[in-house]
Order: C-alpha cells, then structure tokens, then sequence
C-alpha cells in the first residue's frame, strides 16, 4: 500500500459540512476540497488580520488573479524558452527581418517622391 503524499493529510469532517461545501464548490467550480480550503482560507484571513469576509473575498480573488497572470507569463516564458533551444526563435527572428527589410525596400521610393 502506497503511503499518502507529505503535501495532504487526511481529515474527518462531518458529512454536513462535506456536502455544503460540495454545493458550494458545483456552483464555483471547484473540487470539494478546493472549496474547503477556500473556506479556510476565508477564516484564517479574517481571524489575523480582522478583515470582513467581504475584504479577504477580495484579497483572495486579487491575489488568484495575479496568480494567473503569473502562470500565463510563465508559460510564455517556457515557449520562447523552448524556441530559443530548438531554433526556432533564431528563424522567426530572421524571418521578422527579412520581413521588415523587404517593406522598407518597397517603401524607400514612395518616401522618396514625397520628400522631393
């Protein structure tokens, strides 16, 4: 039998609770104890810090927020990453200014016949 992971421990709750947080997490889309660890969450804010309910609900909603921000440059971060070491970032560079160079080619006569 495998032994659970150092990061979760096993806790008994009453079933009441259980399903509250079960309704509570369907209509936020969260798993049951996603939706018990943000009730936690809530409580362990507002008892150190002495903010509303309300306030540590916006806290927690900043603080996801910015959380997500940080993913999603995260990943942009591994996809040039991931370019840069196959190359890739290399050819679209070069492509870019090939690109930029053929533009300002058929560009240059057209500013020339203004400026004259």
């Amino acid at each position: 039998m495998s032994s659970p992971s150092p990061n979760f421990s096993s806790v008994k709750l009453p079933a009441s609770l259980v399903d509250q947080a079960r309704r509570a997490a369907e209509a936020q889309r969260r798993s049951v104890a996603g939706q018990i660890e943000y009730w936690a969450t809530l409580g362990q804010i507002t008892e150190e810090t002495g903010l509303t309910v309300l306030e540590a609900r916006d806290a927690i909603a900043r603080y996801d927020a910015q959380a997500q921000d940080h993913a999603a440059l995260d990943a942009i971060e591994a996809r040039f990453a991931e370019a840069a070491a196959s190359g890739g970032l290399a050819q679209a560079v070069r492509k870019t200014v090939q690109t930029d160079r053929q533009r300002a080619t058929v560009a240059a006569p057209a500013r020339a016949r203004r400026a004259a």
